[in-house]
């Protein structure tokens, strides 16, 4: 196992904050005594890690997730000589965390936390936008995930679920991202016109759409991307026209929604057409 650390830096929406993510895996690595003023969330991805922590020791291993608190002196390193161990982590401001619950910044009494559905959703988020670190898509996933796991392991109440005229809302966003498909506006910016937290607006959206807000988005994008190909331009012009951020993004997702890629896609309603 080679030492290596691999940071991506993500943007909350257009001109948002950002967001950092590490990639890790080390064999020997031991980190010193340290604290960060965001709340780290990681998931344990291989091996095992020993961490001191508030006073204690604690060890992790593949499937955990551990949350420290922001300003808490924690160290990291291998809980064996032989395996080392590997993990995926977030630095979170503490306000993404408290936008669905009650009481201000949530407290985790326990840093180690069992929960297999919300760990594989974590890596999976952060394997993508580690990949694309696209800022609608981080925006839809990250805070929605950390709402998750604070309103499902802190000792914040958790807030309301119900968002009156939650169809409407759904569908003014909707409209929206359709009209600014190749710049859309962050999901703050648009919940701020709403008059409504992000948390609610993503409530919102996935009720009524059945899907996030950057899902919906890349199927729209996909669907102007047809007409696009049928009359004639190149993958890589389409990419650029209906927004995304280049010729692999648009076959990711054009292959994810219609199983072929733009090319194929392409080259298919030509042979017909003639």
């Amino acid at each position: 196992m080679a030492e290596q650390a691999r940071w991506t830096r993500a943007r909350l929406g257009s001109c948002g904050p950002p967001l950092d993510l590490l990639t890790a895996r080390f064999q020997r690595h031991v980190y010193a005594p340290h604290a960060h003023e965001e709340f780290t969330i990681g998931v344990c991805v291989g091996g095992a890690e020993v961490i001191d922590y508030r006073g204690g020791r604690i060890r992790t291993g593949p499937g955990s997730i551990i949350v420290l608190a922001p300003g808490e002196m924690h160290t990291g390193g291998p809980a064996t000589s032989t395996d080392g161990y590997a993990y995926r982590a977030l630095y979170a401001d503490p306000a993404l965390l408290a936008d669905g619950t009650l009481g201000g910044v949530p407290h985790f009494r326990e840093p180690v936390l069992a929960d297999p559905e919300l760990a594989a959703a974590f890596r999976l988020a952060h394997t993508d936008l580690s990949a694309r670190p696209d800022p609608l898509e981080a925006e839809s996933r990250l805070p929605w995930l950390l709402t998750a796991l604070a309103r499902r392991h802190s000792t914040a109440r958790p807030a309301p679920d119900l968002v009156p005229g939650a169809a409407g809302l759904a569908r003014a966003v909707r409209d929206r991202l359709a009209g600014e498909l190749t710049a859309p506006p962050s999901l703050a910016a648009l919940a701020t016109d709403l008059g409504l937290s992000r948390y609610q607006l993503l409530r919102a959206f996935r009720t009524t759409m059945g899907i996030p807000p950057y899902a919906w988005l890349a199927q729209y994008r996909v669907t102007r991307a047809r007409g696009l190909l049928e009359a004639g331009l190149r993958p890589a012009e389409v990419a650029a026209l209906v927004g995304f951020a280049d010729q692999a993004h648009l076959t990711r997702w054009f292959r994810r929604v219609l199983g072929v890629t733009p090319a194929a896609y392409r080259n298919s309603v030509q042979d017909a057409a003639r």
